[in-house]
């Protein structure tokens, strides 16, 4: 009813003048504005979930494409790549050789230079990738080796830029971690191999692992042993200090004492070098007697005295010292050198009291600093091969003329 009072007054508004013009305007603003902003119809609650789960993911622009390869050809069956411009793999394979942990993961190991490179392959290293910043450098080496690994061709620019040496020389050889059981060392060496080993014992600065290991090379030792504690063999600078001594001898590496006596042959005696001389101030000369009698040890401590750390002390055995150039090669022997900031450790002097060893002593100026650990190791291992020599060339002479009556 209240309506139908109110139709009367609606129907003046719209007949008076300019009524109807004021409606259809009215209406125009409406249109504009729904055309502004148009409604959005939301559906039910319980359904939005999966109306937004059936509406497509907005796609992901595409990866651009890989760069071209070139390939050209090196030779007979030999093939190589041309890098491209923005090529990540010399770097990336930079990165992983150069971290212990990731040449343990990957099994990779890093080799540059002409010579590691070419002894690695002689070898039987296998390699993996080479890159090369000229044609030059693969004539240089085996090319039947060559065909097992991926060949690369670089700017000299990007290799100087991940190089470690102060003059590259533009090649670098990413192999598989070499196995010294299945490598092929030269004839040369295996034939002036002798009963001679070396035992590495916390040797952590890689100059003097890889002059060591040089060492042992060239002295003609039978094989070399790295306790646990020592730095990786395959570290760019050991690899650089040892010039090849890699790829001429095994190198076993990363052992616990425990598992030392089974990588020795049966009968061997075992030596420790001490470049610390004990005998006072009585100068370079023949070894006093008190130097000849068993080196005094760390007594053991009872069980009521602990450390620290609540660990009984550490017993050291006693060793009967002499001097290196002594006789001291009439068995196969093994010679352990200590580093130079931890010396030599109870392990090692425990094995070699277990085989009978001495310990050798270099004697030195009174007053002079203790040898760097290549140098004794050096001087030690040379004076064997003397040793060892020289027993050999008697034996010889004594079979050819033997002693009569």
């Amino acid at each position: 009813m209240a309506a139908l009072r109110r139709l009367p007054g609606l129907c003046r508004a719209l007949l008076s003048p300019g009524g109807l013009r004021a409606a259809a305007a009215a209406g125009r603003r409406g249109v504009r504005a729904l055309r502004r902003s148009p409604v959005r119809v939301l559906p039910p609650r319980n359904e939005r979930g999966a109306a937004e789960e059936q509406q497509p993911s907005p796609r992901k622009p595409p990866p651009p494409p890989p760069p071209a390869v070139e390939r050209s050809s090196a030779g007979p069956g030999l093939w190589y790549e041309k890098a491209a411009p923005g090529d990540r793999r010399l770097g990336k394979a930079v990165t992983i050789t150069k971290s212990k942990k990731f040449r343990d993961h990957h099994g990779k190991v890093l080799l540059e230079g002409h010579r590691l490179i070419k002894d690695a392959l002689e070898a039987g290293a296998v390699p993996r990738t080479l890159f090369f910043s000229t044609m030059g450098h693969l004539k240089e080496l085996p090319e039947a080796k060559l065909k097992q690994a991926s060949l690369v061709k670089v700017k000299f620019e990007d290799i100087k830029s991940w190089s470690d040496l102060v003059t590259p020389q533009g090649l670098i050889g990413i192999f598989s971690k070499p196995d010294p059981t299945k490598m092929s060392y030269p004839a040369a060496q295996l034939t002036s191999s002798l009963p001679l080993l070396l035992i590495c014992d916390n040797i952590r600065d890689p100059g003097n692992l890889g002059t060591i290991l040089r060492s042992a090379a060239g002295a003609g030792c039978e094989k070399v042993l790295l306790t646990e504690g020592c730095v990786d063999p395959w570290e760019p600078k050991v690899l650089r200090a040892g010039m090849g001594a890699h790829f001429r001898l095994p190198i076993i590496a990363n052992l616990d004492w425990e598992s030392v006596p089974s990588n020795l042959p049966a009968g061997i005696q075992v030596c420790v070098a001490d470049n610390k001389d004990s005998r006072g101030a009585d100068g370079a000369g023949s070894a006093p007697a008190s130097l000849k009698a068993p080196v005094k040890s760390k007594p053991k401590a009872p069980p009521e005295h602990e450390d620290e750390e609540g660990e009984e002390a550490v017993c050291i055995p006693e060793l009967p010292a002499q001097y290196y150039y002594e006789s001291w090669t009439q068995t196969p022997v093994a010679v352990v050198i200590g580093g130079e900031t931890h010396g030599l450790s109870p392990d090692a002097l425990r094995l070699a009291a277990s085989t009978g060893g001495k310990r050798l002593v270099i004697p030195v100026v009174p007053g002079v600093d203790s040898l760097n650990s290549a140098i004794a190791a050096a001087i030690v291992l040379f004076e064997g091969k003397r040793q060892l020599l020289q027993r050999h060339k008697q034996e010889e002479e004594r079979r050819k003329f033997p002693v009569v009556g």
